[in-house]
């Protein structure tokens, strides 16, 4: 069923919209500040992407965050699990939304554009899903809750990270929460470009301009075309992963 901006705008607590001459901004943040990730964020990744999936509106979507980081908090050795033990029945819901979520990203048929705002602690595929990922020049990328935190690295993660940056140096960096700065991520390619925080998000506003100079009809097949070794991937290993997670989870 077909959504409106006016649908949806003030619909998400994590999730700020804004949207001009077709280009739309999400900004994900918690109460105006760097976005803290947990179950209301979860839950609202998932129904917003497919919201702006199903708006005819939408002609490119810009995904940043708020604030100094893009999100958080880190997990640290010392934090209990990031996810406490659930129920098989609990795991089922959850599980089953953060299939949707991933899914209804990519699903999105128009291109994306990740902004990094700052560093990426939780969560740091999603930025790097997108078709274009430039970030400001304190960004990074770790992956800190999922095997540090105590759970498998199966929610998308073990798809992403291996792609972008090879198996040896993607699986490194899932058990090791390593962190990657800046420069690194460029280096590896997960940045295509970086910029001074002030002046990241209008870049990136910049390439949407670009974009939009282009036919729909040119943007939305080659956001197919080139989304589509990502979503066979995930179909491939995303579930299979998150029953590997819910396995330890509900241990």
């Amino acid at each position: 069923m077909p959504t409106q901006l006016k649908d949806y705008a003030d619909k998400y607590e994590t999730i700020r919209f804004r949207r001009e001459d077709g280009i739309l901004e999400m900004t994900l943040h918690s109460n105006g500040d760097s976005l803290r990730w947990g179950p209301t964020a979860h839950s609202n990744l998932e129904e917003a992407f497919n919201d702006v999936g199903r708006d005819a509106e939408n002609q490119i979507v810009i995904l940043t965050g708020a604030g100094e980081e893009f999100s958080g908090p880190e997990v640290t050795p010392s934090t209990d699990r990031a996810v406490p033990k659930l129920t098989p029945e609990q795991w089922g819901k959850l599980g089953s939304e953060a299939r949707r979520l991933t899914m209804n990203m990519l699903n999105i048929e128009v291109p994306m554009i990740g902004v990094v705002n700052g560093p990426a602690l939780r969560h740091p595929e999603l930025p790097l899903l997108c078709d274009i990922v430039i970030g400001a020049d304190d960004c990074s990328f770790q992956d800190s809750a999922h095997f540090r935190g105590g759970m498998v690295p199966g929610d998308g993660v073990n798809v992403v990270f291996t792609l972008l940056m090879g198996m040896n140096r993607g699986r490194y960096f899932l058990y090791t929460a390593q962190t990657i700065g800046a420069q690194q991520a460029l280096e590896l390619g997960l940045v295509n470009e970086l910029h001074a925080k002030n002046k990241v998000l209008a870049r990136g506003w910049e390439h949407a301009r670009n974009l939009m100079k282009q036919s729909a009809l040119n943007r939305k097949y080659t956001r197919w075309l080139l989304t589509e070794p990502l979503r066979r991937q995930m179909s491939a290993l995303l579930g299979y992963g998150l029953a590997m997670e819910g396995l330890v989870i509900c241990n």
